[in-house]
């Protein structure tokens, strides 16, 4: 990777290609990964598996067209922030996601060490329910 920034773009270009396994060997072996308080899916413990397992699988599972879009992508260093929109259709209600994201990257040795979430909850309650 030439930038954190890079680092953190590539996982999102994982996701958008459908390629979890990418997405998930963007990320240093004990990252820790923290979801926003009201978040349906949460990571229990570190690492790309305990991602992969409370996060990645579970979404994949609830939401057909899955899509985590940034917008912008600002490398602060050892930090770099993303904001954009989850969207998606829930397989069991139907109903459309369309809620906007900001994430906060910490980023080592060119691997995704870091994550905590900052998202509109609501909506995708909204949508879930």
């Amino acid at each position: 990777m030439s930038s954190n920034r890079d680092a953190v773009a590539s996982f999102y270009a994982a996701l958008a290609a459908g390629d979890a396994g990418a997405a998930l060997g963007t990320m240093a072996e004990d990252i820790s990964w923290v979801g926003m308080d009201g978040w349906p899916y949460r990571a229990t413990g570190r690492g790309p598996a305990a991602v992969a397992e409370g996060i990645l699988a579970p979404m994949l599972a609830d939401w057909e067209h899955l899509a985590v879009t940034p917008a912008t992508i600002l490398d602060a260093g050892d930090v770099v922030i993303a904001t954009g929109r989850y969207g998606g259709v829930h397989r069991t209600t139907g109903k459309t996601l369309n809620a906007a994201f900001a994430h906060l990257w910490m980023v080592s040795d060119g691997k995704l060490a870091g994550f905590r979430q900052f998202a509109d909850t609501l909506l995708v309650d909204r949508a879930m329910r």
